[in-house]
């Protein structure tokens, strides 16, 4: 049965297809969702320095675009809280789900440090979770040990 997001970014099946219904990720792509386009650009300059192709989206449109498209990598700026992303995760989720639980690898930028970080991924939902101020040295290691 296939599975579908509607326009709210829900998941349904038997209807439609999303990113190529479960196929193979784009492991040359990396979305970068967040509200801070300061964030945004200084990740997507990280991921060029990689050979990878960014793609910037906002919480509010990488629904739309993940029924497109299957990055091999999200990046989630979390905000101040840790949540402004939260509205996304069933959908990333549900991609996950389509794809055996391997794709796409999930890092989440964080203000938060210490103990918040650690049960973050100790959960098993984010692959990596990286401590802001976002810098080459903290974040190139990341993504190219979850393309490996």
């Amino acid at each position: 049965m296939s599975s579908y997001f509607d326009h709210n970014g829900s998941t349904g099946f038997g209807r439609g297809k999303f990113a190529n219904d479960g196929g193979p990720a784009d492991l040359s792509r990396v979305m970068v969702v967040g509200r801070s386009r300061i964030t945004q650009i200084v990740v997507a300059k990280i991921v060029e320095g990689l050979g990878l192709k960014p793609v910037m989206e906002s919480p509010e449109t990488a629904a739309r675009a993940l029924r497109s498209l299957l990055p091999g990598i999200i990046v989630l700026d979390g905000g101040s809280e840790n949540s402004d992303c939260d509205t996304l995760i069933p959908v990333i989720a549900a991609l996950r789900r389509a794809t055996g639980g391997l794709r796409p690898a999930l890092v989440l930028l964080s203000t938060r440090l210490g103990a918040t970080t650690d049960a973050l991924t100790l959960s098993g939902f984010f692959d990596a979770v990286v401590a802001k101020p976002i810098t080459p040295e903290q974040l190139q290691p990341v993504l190219s040990q979850l393309l490996s």
